[in-house]
């Protein structure tokens, strides 16, 4: 770990250790420390420029869920610590919605959801950042659908013609993180398997997934084998059918005491025009900043994570119909 603090192990030990450094030990001032003052951090619903505007947003979150945690379950990476290292981060957060804020009026509602964060570290700070939170979970717990959550943002953030702009390829920056992650054949192969079931070879999940595979998809839903797998991917596909679906970043690893492993940074983009998970067709142009994480054994792939932020989508839908 050249560059790095010793008391971190390896690569994984510093990614949990730091998160729970600022959030779970309120040390938010090492931000300074851990963030470059450039930092980029992209989300579906924006972009942020430098660690002052990331301190902002962390003060903001723990005034309206003071007992976040943030539980890492898994870091999939690529990189060496001399070039620098991309770590995708799995966490597992639980808050108690006690504050007012960017939900509304504290409820007191207990929470639970998933996040992926990637992000890109050299000499002890990150410098670069992708980061999804499972929106619709969050936004579905506290009594809201997703789509009316969007509309309530629009609304509260002074209308269509004045609400902050969602995360698109036109307004992104360039960071100092340029490679695409590493070869390793389980990435490849989960990149192959997504390649396949968006150009509709639906005929891959039965032959790919283990028949008694465990899924977490959007909106905090669980489903389980194939006929789950193939409604959640169908039903995302079928609304933005001739959208382009791109591999944005791949990670493939095998680490001792863990399955073999992938991680995928994936984007789709392409107007809504066709049924499905986004209901009915509305002509608008959508971005979808996507993120997956899959466990394989020997039956195929047995573990899938999927995370995009379904309020990002609505937000699109919902400034072109009004």
């Amino acid at each position: 770990m050249q560059g790095f603090d010793p008391k971190f192990k390896d690569f994984p030990d510093y990614i949990i250790g730091i998160t729970k450094e600022i959030w779970e030990d309120r040390g938010i001032a090492t931000l300074h420390h851990y963030y470059a003052p450039d930092i980029i951090v992209r989300s579906p619903s924006s972009i942020v420029v430098g660690n002052e505007g990331v301190i902002a947003a962390t003060m903001a979150t723990l005034a309206e869920f003071p007992d976040r945690t943030l539980l890492g379950e898994d870091v999939i990476w690529s990189g060496t610590p001399e070039a620098g290292m991309l770590s995708s981060h799995r966490l597992f957060s639980t808050a108690t919605h006690s504050g007012n804020g960017v939900y509304g009026a504290a409820t007191g509602t207990a929470l639970r959801y998933r996040i992926i964060a990637d992000c890109h570290a050299i000499n002890n700070q990150i410098n670069d950042e992708w980061l999804i939170r499972d929106q619709g979970a969050v936004v579905r717990q506290l009594g809201m659908a997703p789509d009316n959550y969007a509309r309530q943002q629009i609304e509260s953030e002074g209308g269509a013609d004045n609400c902050s702009t969602v995360f698109t390829p036109a307004i992104d920056k360039v960071g100092p993180y340029t490679s695409k992650g590493n070869d390793n054949e389980w990435g490849q192969r989960y990149a192959d398997l997504l390649h396949r079931i968006m150009s509709a070879d639906l005929a891959a999940i039965p032959t790919e997934y283990d028949r008694a595979c465990q899924l977490e998809y959007p909106g905090g839903v669980t489903g389980h084998s194939h006929v789950d797998a193939d409604h959640f991917w169908t039903s995302l596909r079928s609304s933005f059918p001739y959208a382009e679906f791109k591999i944005e970043h791949q990670i493939g690893r095998d680490d001792p005491m863990m399955p073999p492993r992938a991680a995928i940074r994936w984007s789709l983009q392409g107007k809504h025009d066709g049924w499905g998970a986004f209901g009915k067709p509305s002509g608008a142009d959508v971005y979808i900043m996507g993120a997956c994480h899959a466990e394989f054994g020997p039956w195929g792939l047995r573990r899938e994570f999927v995370l995009f932020d379904e309020t990002a989508v609505w937000k699109q839908i919902v400034l072109k119909t009004g």
